[in-house]
């Protein structure tokens, strides 16, 4: 790996293609590559949120979610690979549990806002949203492990109650929806 990022400029992709992780490859506008782009993106996103001063299980849990990123952009670019687990998924499932147990239950429709990091929790749910319909595109037409879809299923309820989280540990409420306005 020390070789192949020494050198960053290769002019391998100039023609429009990108190499996969078998060594194919593919069009830069393959919907491949384009959910790879989603996830990275994801990623840059929860990166964004990290920069900002969080609560530690907060801080923790979105570094371990940049890993699993990682993990899930390795999976993409070489087909037939599984790194996402239904383990993964379990993990997300008692972290939306545990940082859910302490708010309030939801009557109405919240809007994305409230303190600046969580925010930027919310921005990075909708991306993940993104990488999520990008990932089902390529599963349409190539095999995609389940846990991967579903783990970017659960990441977006996990970063909506982070967001919810994060506006009560800065003593701040969700902003409500009005219907009437």
């Amino acid at each position: 790996m020390g070789n192949r990022l020494s050198k960053i400029v290769t002019k391998t992709g100039d023609a429009g293609t990108t190499g996969l992780g078998d060594g194919s490859r593919v069009s830069k506008s393959s919907p491949r590559i384009a959910a790879i782009g989603a996830v990275d993106e994801l990623n840059s996103t929860v990166g964004v949120l990290l920069a900002e001063t969080l609560p530690p299980a907060v801080a923790d849990c979105l570094v371990a979610v940049q890993h699993d990123l990682f993990d899930l952009g390795g999976e993409l670019s070489i087909p037939g690979a599984t790194t996402m687990t239904r383990a993964h998924v379990e993990r997300l499932e008692a972290d939306v549990e545990r940082f859910n147990a302490d708010l309030g239950r939801l009557k109405e429709f919240i809007l994305p806002g409230g303190t600046r990091a969580a925010a930027l929790a919310h921005v990075a749910r909708t991306v993940c949203r993104r990488a999520e319909r990008a990932l089902v595109e390529v599963a349409a037409s190539e095999t995609i492990g389940d846990a991967a879809r579903i783990y970017l299923n659960r990441l977006s309820d996990l970063l909506f109650v982070l967001a919810r989280t994060l506006n009560r540990a800065a003593g701040r409420g969700d902003v409500m929806w009005r219907k009437q306005r």
